[in-house]
């Protein structure tokens, strides 16, 4: 069932919220049980239906009226334990909501639970967390990340349900692309951070994983807004349709180095924009294709070694016996619950931050950022949309996964990181199957333009 027909029976009282929570809630633990989609359930979850139930009865209107709904383990959910996937943070149960799941809840959401990612949101695939989720089109296959769980559900459910994800690099788009879901990531403030355990405060967004357009952008116009708890936050979502003349198609993006089945499943879909009255043009952005992931990973990797520092064994994160002095107790506890890939983005982010190498590489990343925000800016002089492949590969392997170098596993990020560096809204659909596994298509916005996005997602719905 889809969700615009799940809240219009159940505006009228036609589902019973309660059971329906039940029975979501045994599919989805079946799924999970072959899948890898979950890092725990939410054991209040039928406590809450039975309070949107009355809620219901009493007559009030809510617009997510009991949808079960997964949250990403790095969004904080109340009483629920959230960890980020790491070690580290095994146990901890926040004693509030995330702005955003506040919001949903008040609206009538159910929270089903915490769907699996990699640690601290650190990886493409979904590897880096103790369980691999496993892509639903074949199990031998990734989901993507590093908000697999995430995708991986919303693909799998037969009922109605939206995951809410979060993108730091590409987090969302890719897991949307290797799943075959729909990836809805907003500009950067549009909504709160607040209850977010951060990677990168400039960079993280939280965003949402749906079937359809409808649902993603319900749960935007729910969850975004202003809020006192981060200064950051942006105005609200209210969609207007609007209408798409142009799409520029970023051309470094379709040229060496992606595979030939992406290529001609991407060309296809921008093809057949032409039947809606779409100009499709090729444009070059050198600056976004050539040098953004550099300044990424640098920028990333920086802010990532600032905001793990807290977790030392003594105030944040897991615990030891004191034993010796503060930098043995202290890296001692780091060297035991952070996994591999979190050690390495420490150690990276630490060297690029240090007194003689900032002015190298920060501070030149942090440069070079706003060169490419003002790229962007001037192709959306021109054009609506920018359009390009979400990942330059099907979802691969996890025999092949394993061979990777980190650099290559960096390099998968090479679509994604322009508009998450830049804080666009970019929205990911399926374009179609190539090897019998989802081929994604990413579109890029300007900034606060969500509802070009949504525009165009509506043009995809059968």
């Amino acid at each position: 069932m889809k969700a615009q027909d799940f809240l219009d029976d159940a505006a009228i009282g036609s589902i019973d919220i309660v059971e329906n929570t039940h029975k979501a809630l045994r599919k989805a633990q079946q799924i999970d049980n072959d899948y890898n989609y979950f890092y725990n359930f939410n054991e209040d979850a039928i406590r809450q239906a039975e309070e949107i139930q009355r809620r219901i009865n009493e007559g009030q209107r809510l617009r997510f009226a009991g949808l079960p709904v997964s949250v990403k383990d790095c969004i904080c959910v109340k009483g629920l334990e959230s960890a980020a996937g790491s070690r580290i943070l095994q146990g901890y149960r926040p004693l509030f909501d995330a702005t955003a799941i506040k919001r949903l809840k008040q609206e009538g959401a159910i929270i089903m639970g915490k769907t699996t990612q990699d640690e601290f949101g650190f990886g493409s695939f979904s590897t880096n967390t103790h369980k691999f989720p496993k892509n639903p089109h074949d199990m031998s296959r990734c989901t993507g990340g590093s908000s697999g769980g995430s995708a991986g559900m919303t693909a799998k459910a037969d009922f109605a349900h939206i995951s809410i994800a979060e993108s730091t690099g590409g987090s969302i788009a890719c897991p949307a692309s290797f799943c075959g879901v729909i990836g809805l990531t907003p500009t950067y403030g549009r909504v709160s951070r607040y209850g977010l355990i951060d990677y990168a405060n400039s960079l993280d967004k939280i965003g949402v994983m749906g079937k359809n357009i409808f649902e993603c952008k319900l749960a935007l116009e729910i969850m975004s807004g202003k809020d006192d708890k981060d200064g950051t936050s942006l105005d609200a979502f209210s969609h207007q349709k609007r209408k798409i003349r142009k799409v520029g198609v970023i051309k470094e993006t379709l040229s060496e180095g992606i595979d030939e089945g992406v290529r001609i499943n991407v060309m296809r879909t921008i093809q057949n924009l032409e039947d809606f009255g779409i100009v499709a043009e090729e444009i070059s952005l050198p600056l976004s294709s050539g040098y953004a992931l550099a300044a990424y990973y640098i920028i990333a990797m920086s802010e990532a070694s600032t905001n793990l520092a807290k977790y030392c064994g003594l105030r944040y994160g897991a615990a030891e016996k004191l034993d010796g002095n503060f930098n043995e107790y202290f890296s001692n506890v780091r060297s035991k619950y952070f996994g591999d890939e979190a050690k390495r983005r420490i150690i990276l982010g630490t060297f690029a931050r240090q007194s003689g190498f900032r002015e190298a590489f920060y501070l030149k990343a942090m440069k070079l950022r706003t060169l490419i925000i003002e790229e962007y800016k001037k192709a959306f002089n021109e054009y609506d949309l920018l359009v390009s492949p979400t990942m330059p590969v099907i979802a691969p392997k996890f025999s092949a996964i394993q061979n990777l170098t980190p650099m290559q596993n960096y390099l998968m990020d090479i679509m994604t990181v322009g508009p998450n560096l830049a804080g666009l809204p970019h929205l990911t659909l399926n374009s179609g199957m190539s090897n019998s596994m989802p081929v994604g298509i990413q579109f890029i916005a300007d900034h606060m333009k969500e509802d070009m996005l949504v525009s165009m997602g509506e043009m995809f719905e059968p």
